[in-house]
């Protein structure tokens, strides 16, 4: 067992011990309050073509307005630019990602020696691509963000990069512009041992459903609801109640621990992790209702930063199972998500 894995599992022992549901709750709470706080004096501070995998490289084409493939993405590039060249001005890429993500993003207060860092797949992902740019995998400035501060944050030039379990689809690419795919998933149904619901389907009607704002999840929900409720009475106001649709994912759990909610919907490779945490819960449904693919999101426009993202994955996933996506998969998610042979492969645009 690696350093990292020893560590990851004394922090889960630690959780499971502190009271069962009740104490993990608690824990969860603590830990969402702290999102918008700085974590270390290391860099973290907080906010409101030879690929290996599953097939090889494809080249689609696509219009500006024509979004009917939208994990195509820009060819990989090793060139500069200006934002490629902001970053290296700076001295430091800058990435918004998430602190409360069990495997993907989260703080590992168990590393000891007094230290308190963020750790997870998407943290070896942002510092591969520091790596590639500034020649230092440390060279990162961490922003952790919520959910439904995603986009405003590169919108708003807070963040080069956002690296946080981002589900890439038509919609976001109006908003922000996204490297090829990195990691595939699927919503799904999170919910107590003991419940009788028993995936997305009619075992939902008249369950409370808690999804996160600006979250896939919350749109699957619209187009099919199963007579669940998951809106607030004052959902996008400023009276909004965070009950059912909240900023941060993990609020779900804590809701779904305090018993306020019947369910949580989100993406599986998020519930995996949650459910690790807690063994009360678990994943419902034999497998997740969609397929969604996770990318790298940068400012709309910002196409040297994407290429050079793409040139940064095309060399994680090289190697088959020596590349540095499958080291990072078995270090973090074999265990929640096994059976994980290759990344996703890239598609590129052809104009």
């Amino acid at each position: 067992m690696t350093r990292k894995r020893a560590g990851r599992w004394s922090a889960r022992r630690r959780l499971r011990g502190w009271g069962g549901v009740t104490g993990m709750a608690a824990a969860c709470a603590v830990t969402a309050a702290l999102t918008l706080l700085p974590l270390s004096r290391g860099g973290t501070e907080a906010l409101g073509g030879d690929a290996a995998g599953p097939g090889t490289a494809q080249a689609v084409q696509i219009r500006a307005d024509d979004c009917t493939d939208p994990e195509a993405s820009l060819p990989p590039s090793s060139g500069s630019g200006p934002n490629i060249e902001k970053i290296k001005k700076r001295g430091k890429l800058i990435a918004g990602v998430d602190q409360n993500s069990f495997s993907w993003g989260y703080r590992n207060t168990a590393a000891g020696e007094g230290k308190d860092k963020l750790e997870g797949f998407d943290i070896d992902l942002v510092r591969a691509i520091a790596e590639n740019i500034l020649g230092d995998r440390d060279a990162v400035i961490f922003r952790t963000i919520p959910t439904n501060q995603r986009i405003a944050a590169l919108e708003n030039d807070k963040v080069d990069v956002v690296v946080r379990t981002m589900t890439i689809n038509c919609s976001r690419l109006k908003q922000v512009s996204f490297s090829t795919a990195y990691f595939q998933a699927g919503q799904q149904v999170l919910a107590p041992k003991v419940s009788t619901i028993t995936g997305f389907d009619k075992s939902l009607t008249g369950k409370r459903v808690c999804t996160a704002e600006g979250s896939t999840a919350y749109e699957a929900l619209e187009k099919q609801s199963f007579g669940a409720v998951f809106k607030d009475p004052h959902d996008g106001t400023e009276a909004d109640e965070d009950q059912l649709t909240v900023p941060n994912q993990l609020d779900c759990l804590v809701r779904l621990q305090l018993g306020e909610v019947d369910a949580v919907v989100t993406d599986n490779a998020l519930a995996a992790g949650q459910a690790a945490q807690d063994p009360a819960v678990e994943l419902k449904g034999d497998k997740p209702f969609t397929t969604e693919y996770y990318g790298v999101a940068a400012k709309l426009g910002a196409d040297d930063l994407v290429a050079r993202v793409n040139q940064v994955l095309v060399d994680y996933r090289r190697g088959g199972e020596d590349s540095r996506w499958m080291q990072s998969y078995r270090n973090w998610l074999e265990d929640g998500l096994p059976g994980i042979t290759a990344p996703p492969a890239p598609k590129y645009r052809s104009n």
